[in-house]
Parts: structure tokens; sequence; C-alpha cells
């Protein structure tokens, strides 16, 4: 039996090598056996690879999602922090400027008027035990700063200087329900007293109730001897609305001042306003009114119907 089974190993090894030197042999005649064959089992295969890669596709697709999702995350968190630093930066720029533009004022109206002052930044704003409204100004006595000093903005009276430290001074504002100024209307030099009311509107109260006054008029500071607690000229607010009521003794008026006292940035304390009067210089001057367009319609008449 072993000897039988040797027989045929040794016969199927001679076909398998016959066959083999047969379809190389065709193979370098140019008939395209091999070819064939080859075509044959790859469309044969085609369907079978088709499957195959349709059911593997999606996990393919979700492991080459599962990997690309902490990177496209990490790059949002990146892309987020940048925008967030351009974002405070620009933020930070508009301030600056803001601040170089209200210093820019203020500079602008103390030279115009010859006041010799002091630039300096608010950093604080609010109410005191002694005050309901006040600022904290970063210079103080180490700068020239004193008690009784007026305070500017670039549009006008700000306050004046109650207590002073050697870094601070802190500035009781004009809208303080116990702030008290001398005015003076542009123009006329009425003069009379201007107290705050705890917002931007003031009321003035004139000392003479001869002279008529009338929305729009300028008040500007009567000044004090010295120039201290304030300088003259200063401007301060404008009357809006005037009660007129019949019998009283003096003519009072609401007034809204120049500073928005919510906005401050930057000030200036006037340490040297002695001998000098601006007198009407620093009235601000009013907007001109955008004109009104025209327009002219030439009209052509008809002709008139013929019979």
């Amino acid at each position: 039996m072993r000897y039988g089974g040797d027989n045929r190993g040794r016969l199927l090894i001679i076909v398998l090598i016959v066959t083999s030197l047969f379809l190389i042999t065709l193979d370098l005649r140019g008939v395209q056996v091999i070819d064939g064959l080859r075509t044959g089992t790859q469309t044969a295969l085609t369907p079978v690879q088709k499957a195959g890669s349709w059911a593997i596709s999606p996990l393919r697709n979700f492991l080459s999602d599962v990997t690309s999702l902490g990177r496209t995350r990490n790059k949002i968190e990146r892309l987020q922090a940048e925008n967030d630093k351009l974002r405070l930066s620009l933020q930070n720029r508009k301030n600056a400027d803001a601040l170089l533009k209200q210093l820019q004022g203020v500079l602008d109206l103390a030279g115009t008027a010859g006041y010799k002052v002091v630039g300096a930044k608010v950093i604080s704003q609010g109410s005191t035990t002694s005050f309901t409204q006040s600022i904290t100004i970063d210079v103080g006595s180490n700068s020239g700063v004193r008690s009784n000093m007026t305070v500017l903005s670039n549009y006008g009276i700000v306050g004046v200087v109650k207590y002073v430290y050697p870094n601070s001074a802190l500035v009781q504002l004009a809208s303080d329900p116990a702030f008290r100024i001398g005015v003076r209307i542009a123009g006329s030099q009425q003069i009379g007293i201007m107290s705050g009311q705890g917002t931007r509107r003031g009321v003035l109260q004139l000392l003479d109730n001869r002279t008529r006054i009338k929305e729009g008029d300028v008040l500007l500071a009567r000044g004090s001897q010295g120039g201290r607690p304030f300088v003259p000229g200063a401007p301060i607010g404008s009357v809006t609305d005037v009660d007129n009521s019949p019998g009283a003794v003096t003519q009072t008026a609401e007034v809204k001042f120049y500073t928005n006292f919510s906005t401050l940035g930057v000030v200036a304390v006037v340490v040297s306003g002695e001998g000098t009067d601006p007198r009407d210089a620093l009235v601000p001057p009013k907007p001109i009114p955008t004109p009104i367009p025209t327009v002219t319609v030439f009209v052509t008449p008809s002709p008139s119907p013929t019979n």
C-alpha cells in the first residue's frame, strides 16, 4: 500500500511539472493563456473585493475621523485663543485711543485758557463717606496737586480736589448734590449759583432777576480769588429749561453739564490759574446745522390738444 501511494505522489508531481512547462511554453510563444486565467480570476474576485471594501470603508472612515477629531479640536481651541487675544488687543487699543483723545482735548482747553495743568488718569469712581459723586485720580501732592484745585475734562468743569495723598487725590464731582460753584452767563455776564443734583443735570439760580435767561445760554465758571477752588472762564454747561414762575424772587433754570461724568478716563488738575481769565474764549462752538438739500423741479407743460 505504501508503495502504491508513493507512485501516485510521484505521478502527481510529474503532471504538475509537465503542466507548468506547457504553460510557460505557451506564454513564451505569445498565447495569452495566463492573462485569460488572470482576468477570469480577477472578474470572479471583483464582487468579493467590492463587498469587502464596502464593509470595511465605514470602519476605516470612523477610525480616520476619530484620529483627526483630536487634532481638529486642538486647532479650534488654538484659533479661539488667538481670536480672544486679538479681540482684547483691539479693545485695549480702542480704550487707549479714547483716553488719548480725552487728554488731547483737555490739554487744548487748558492751552487756550493759559492754565497750567497736571494730567491725571481716573482710577476709581463712586460714592465715598464724604460725597455721593466723586472720582479718585492717580496724581497727588508729589505732582504738585493741592486741595481746592479745579479739575477739568476735555469739555470743561469736572469738579474740585478735596483730599490729597502723595500719589492720588479725591475729587468731588460737579454733579454731587453738595457741590456749589459761582457762574456767569457768557455774553450777558449775569451771575448766579450752580448746584449739583446727583445727575448730569444741575440747577442754576440767578442772583439778579432783572435779566432774562434763555435755553442755550452757556455757563462759565466765575472764578475764585487766586484761582482756587475755581479758575475763571472754564465751561460748565448750557441752559436746557427756564423757570419763569410769576412772583419768583429769582430765576432758576435747569442746566446740562458739558462733561459726561460716567465716561471720565483722563482729566487735568489746574495747578496754576491765577491771573488768567480767558473770558468767553472757552465757549464751545455751536454745531453747524446740516443744510436741507433743495430740489428744483422743472415742469414742461403738455401741448394743448387740437380738434
